[in-house]
């Protein structure tokens, strides 16, 4: 038995939870989520707290309980309170800002470039050099962040490049010269 998987997961009052057949629906303020549970797992929900237990003792399905509990406690929190992730542009010349539907990168390329915004994130920058993404989802968000970091990857000579907020990174001496 999983030590994560025993946890219970606390509902808060403006979230509603729907399970049937083997799929869960987690509906909250800021959006709806929903992941499929394998067969070997029961979700229990009782008095505004939710419990995953384990019908069948095999292998697998220990390494899982408490992969699936993870899972649905981040949709739960993340459609009652959002996740947000916070970017930096480091560098002369990086710049960011929104139209439409679109997030664009001046990052020292001879073009801009352009990334699409999926629907259930939210792009605000800030001060030209700082881009807010917030979504109720963390997969999505964890991948689009990463997505726009792709672009311009830090550097370790001169710290250059796409930072996560308070990303510390190891710098390394130049050349030393004669």
């Amino acid at each position: 038995m999983s030590r994560i998987g025993k946890l219970n997961i606390p509902i808060p009052n403006d979230v509603d939870i729907n399970y049937e057949n083997f799929q869960i629906t987690i509906k909250g303020k800021f959006g709806i989520l929903q992941t499929h549970i394998p067969k070997a797992l029961e979700v229990i929900e009782k008095d505004k707290i939710l419990t995953i237990e384990v019908k069948e003792n095999i292998k697998n399905v220990k390494a899982i309980h408490g992969l699936y509990r993870t899972l649905i406690n981040n949709m739960v929190i993340g459609v009652s309170k959002q996740f947000e992730i916070i970017l930096t542009l480091n560098g002369v010349g990086y710049r960011a800002s929104v139209t439409g539907n679109e997030l664009i990168l001046n990052l020292g390329y001879s073009h801009p470039v352009q990334i699409s915004i999926p629907e259930s994130i939210t792009v605000e920058v800030i001060k030209n050099t700082t881009i807010s993404l917030k979504s109720c989802d963390k997969e999505l968000l964890g991948l689009f962040a990463a997505n726009i970091r792709s672009w311009r990857r830090p550097e370790p000579y001169k710290g250059k490049g796409i930072l996560y907020k308070n990303e510390q990174i190891l710098r390394k001496a130049g050349k030393s010269g004669k």
